[in-house]
Formats: structure tokens, sequence, C-alpha cells
């Protein structure tokens, strides 16, 4: 009986170990890094005429990507001006990815 508890307890501290060393291994992932959009400023948010207006310091081409709450892509564009038009999207909560340069941002975009 000593024999079978004893056998046990060393397969326990055996697999505690090797749970604990499997978890050293794995590697860090780290977050792409990249950097802010200088002077973002969006407005009116929450949008309800259908027009939203974007401007940065910069003022330069700027790619814009809208996804939905589950992730779908339901607008991408490139805009020039600061006026983006997004009366085609049905009221809801958005996330709205602006690229300018090699700098990106993202906000929360509300759609009445």
């Amino acid at each position: 009986m000593k024999k079978n508890y004893f056998y046990t307890t060393i397969l326990l501290v055996f697999f505690f170990c090797l749970n604990l060393s499997a978890q050293e291994a794995k590697p860090v992932l780290k977050q792409q890094e990249t950097s802010a959009i200088e002077g973002l400023s969006m407005y009116p948010n929450p949008v309800s005429n259908g027009k939203v207006y974007i401007a940065t310091k910069n003022d330069t081409d700027k790619e814009i990507i809208i996804f939905d709450l589950l992730g779908k892509k339901v607008l991408q564009t490139m805009l020039s001006a600061r006026e983006l038009n997004v009366s085609t999207l049905i009221p809801g909560v958005y996330i709205i990815k602006i690229n300018e340069d090699n700098a990106t941002a993202t906000r929360k975009l509300i759609v009445r």
C-alpha cells in the first residue's frame, strides 16, 4: 500500500514539474507596435448626419477600414479629404481603423 502512495506522489510531482517547465518554455509573443497618429481627431461621435470628419496633424491620405463588432469589414476606403460618408452603415457600434503614412489608430464609432 505504501508503494502505491509513493508512486502516485512521484507521478504527481513529475506532472507538476512538467507543467511548470512547459509554461516557462512558451515563447512570449509581443504585440506589433505601431505609432499613433499625431493630432488625430474624429467628430462628431456619435454620428447622426451620416458624415464623420477625421483630421490629423499631417492631413495626408488615409486608409479607413470600418468593422462591425463581430469583426466583419463593412467599409474600406481611401480618404484624401476630412469628410467620410458613413450613411450606408446601419445604426450601431463600429470599430474604425485609420492608417496614415506608417501610423495606425483604432477608435470606436457610434452611428445613430
